[in-house]
């Protein structure tokens, strides 16, 4: 499990480590695990150029005694070509670290001219540096910093940040230059890297929608201590292998768990097949259809194991290809499908609600406690929001603030809210006090028609098993990712497929974790 803690619980461990330790040992401790990534990045470009982008911080002092350790290890001389600090703000750099490099023989081209050289020519020199770089090392702002490039240095580092080769490796200190540090606003300005040393923990903007910026995340310990919740979780393998749940020899297949499923209509058939097949191929004891001739016809043929018909069920699954305002000349089904829909809603059983039944929803379901799972995607949110709390909400909005919508949902339907996307959001009530889970093990390719159904079914099968919404959609969300990867790795993927990888891609997370 990779955990992350918010800016100010990470800033009140620094304090209370370094209240034990020697001055700057904190630093030191960063930057000499810095350095040692560093040299490892070098190895395999002879002739390698290192080149430090500085900022006035403690990111920047980080940076400068890590380019000082690498430019005056003996094993290092040989193989690069040269280490420079380019300095880009106006109010300098750390003295200690800038000391050390210096005395280190790093070449230091102070961009803001306060070596007596005129600034523009400075940046010029800057700029060639940068050009010839093979590693490029973030170290302008950190945690503490803004969103994008701001005051007398923004043009200063927009003109560096262009002069990059695009074949040069960046290696960002702490978090890109310029990224929201606490994970939530997604589009500002600033660094891309490919690889992120933080250290010691994980922070938000590493976990959460900004971590595709962030690259490799590598992370030294220097010895800080987390006594408080974190904000945002990702699960591992073995975390969901963990989670998952097993059959045992005394087990039946109500033990086990039935899922009751309302999807599809005559005018959606494949919805149906598809949360169906999902949740037989998922492990549940028992699927339980309720739906139209249509799609029964197809759920019939295609899945055997399905009983249909009102019965005995632990958990739902409803929404999936429901048309939640079917027309005066709708199909009698589809009218009847709406109402099966409501009175599942209406139960106290535990409910996955997917797709055309969020449009039921105006707020908690009837029953009080009954344990519930929203899984919509940004323009259902969207939506949802609107409706409950009366102003518009649009899609873009929850696209710039996932984490902020998802929570507003979750609090005013007492649901945990799974959003999907490129990045999935597993968000339980605030009042739960439980952190964000983060799941983006999903290849590109599986935003396609049907994946969410499938989905829907999986994490419907993990309900009746027992598990509580917030463990079964996160486990579902990355099972659902790696199936994805596992139907056509590299290539395009049908969400039927997907359906049809679940068993072996589950029983692949039990072997590792096994062994």
């Amino acid at each position: 499990m990779i955990a992350a803690w918010s800016v100010e619980d990470v800033r009140a461990a620094e304090e209370a480590a370094m209240a034990n330790l020697p001055d700057g040992e904190l630093m030191q401790r960063a930057a000499k695990g810095l350095a040692k990534v560093l040299a490892v990045r070098v190895e395999d470009i002879p002739g390698a150029r290192v080149v430090g982008f500085v900022g006035s911080g403690g990111n920047g002092g980080d940076t400068l005694f890590a380019l000082a350790r690498l430019a005056r290890t003996d094993a290092r001389r040989e193989l690069l070509a040269g280490v420079a600090a380019v300095l880009v703000s106006d109010r300098g750099a750390h003295e200690a670290g800038l000391d050390a490099a210096r005395a280190a023989g790093v070449d230091v081209v102070d961009c803001a001219g306060r070596d007596g050289e005129d600034p523009s020519e400075a940046l010029d020199v800057a700029c060639d540096l940068v050009a010839q770089a093979d590693v490029l090392v973030d170290g302008i702002t950190g945690i503490g910093g803004t969103l994008g490039w701001s005051g007398s240095t923004a043009d200063r580092c927009r003109t560096l940040i262009d002069c990059t080769d695009d074949d040069a490796y960046v290696v960002a200190v702490d978090l890109p230059s310029g990224a929201d540090p606490a994970g939530l606003v997604l589009d500002s300005e600033g660094v891309w890297a490919d690889e992120t040393v933080t250290f010691g923990c994980a922070k938000p903007v590493h976990l959460l929608g900004t971590a595709a910026r962030c690259g490799l995340l590598t992370l030294v310990d220097i010895g800080l201590e987390m006594v408080t919740t974190p904000v945002a979780v990702r699960l591992d393998h073995d975390d969901v292998a963990d989670l998952w749940p097993l059959p045992g020899p005394d087990d039946d297949k109500y033990s086990r768990g039935v899922l009751g499923v309302v999807a599809g209509g005559e005018n959606y058939t494949g919805a149906a097949l598809l949360a169906v097949t999902a949740a037989v191929c998922a492990g549940a004891g028992m699927v339980r259809y309720l739906g139209p001739p249509t799609p029964s016809s197809l759920v019939r043929a295609a899945v055997p194991e399905a009983v249909h018909g009102v019965g005995r069920v632990q958990a739902w699954t409803v929404g999936p290809g429901l048309d939640p305002e079917p027309g005066d000349e709708a199909p009698d089904g589809d009218v009847r499908q709406v109402t099966t829909a409501r009175e599942a809603l209406d139960s106290g059983e535990p409910c996955v609600v997917d797709a055309g039944a969020l449009e039921l929803l105006d707020g908690p379901r009837p029953r009080a406690g009954a344990r519930t799972l929203l899984t919509p995607h940004a323009g259902e949110l969207a939506r949802l929001l609107s409706r409950i709390e009366g102003d518009e909400v649009t899609r873009e909005e929850v696209q710039a603030d996932p984490v902020g919508h998802a929570r507003r949902a979750a609090n005013a339907v007492h649901a945990t809210v799974l959003l999907k996307g490129s990045t999935t959001y597993v968000v339980p009530p605030q009042v739960s006090g439980l952190p964000v889970r983060v799941v983006a093990d999903a290849p590109a390719w599986l935003s396609t028609a049907g994946s969410g159904d499938v989905l829907a079914g999986l994490t419907g099968t993990l309900l009746a098993a027992g598990l509580d919404p917030y463990d079964a959609g996160s486990v579902a969300a990355t099972v659902h990712g790696l199936a994805g990867h596992e139907a056509n790795p590299g290539g395009p993927v049908r969400a039927l497929d997907v359906a049809h990888v679940l068993p072996r891609t589950i029983a692949a997370l039990l072997r590792r974790a096994a062994s």
